[in-house]
């Protein structure tokens, strides 16, 4: 006799508490939708979604990476303005001349702004912006001010 595991799901067949298991299904998706690259909000129009960003710091400088795939380099906007960094843009909705039937629409469309408040002060004259393979790349040169200055401590 082969015995098999599954997830124990005590109120699956209960019928007062199948509302209460799509709830759960619900908050489950919304949960996990932070951890797929942060929440996404999208109307059927196109509507506003939010691209994931990596932000490194190293000795000299911040580095900023924003997965934005399909998209022209001249409809991304980048502003520094106070400590603070915007990237804005809109993606553009592909329309098929032909009519076809989907039954799977994941891909994000619409406008977005991310603004990030930059963790030290940077060289705003010396930012450097490239996108290559869906992804925009910001260099961000620290000010003088703003690198870490090492000490070596002593040993007697």
């Amino acid at each position: 006799m082969a015995w098999e595991l599954t997830t124990w799901k005590p109120f699956r067949e209960l019928a007062p508490f199948r509302e209460f298991e799509r709830m759960r299904r619900d908050m489950d998706r919304f949960w996990d939708s932070f951890s797929e690259g942060g929440l996404r909000r999208k109307t059927e129009e196109g509507g506003e979604w939010l691209p994931s960003l990596d932000i490194a710091e190293t000795k000299n400088e911040l580095v900023v990476k924003c997965e934005i795939p399909g998209m022209d380099p001249k409809d991304i906007d980048i502003s520094l303005s106070d400590g603070m960094l915007t990237i804005k843009g809109e993606k553009k909705q592909e329309r098929e001349e032909k009519e076809a039937d989907y039954h799977l629409v994941e891909r994000s469309y619409g406008a977005f702004t991310r603004s990030i408040r930059l963790p030290a002060e940077v060289q705003s004259d010396k930012i450097n912006a490239s996108y290559k393979n869906g992804v925009l790349k910001i260099t961000l040169p620290k000010s003088e001010e703003a690198k870490k200055k090492e000490i070596k401590i002593r040993v007697e």
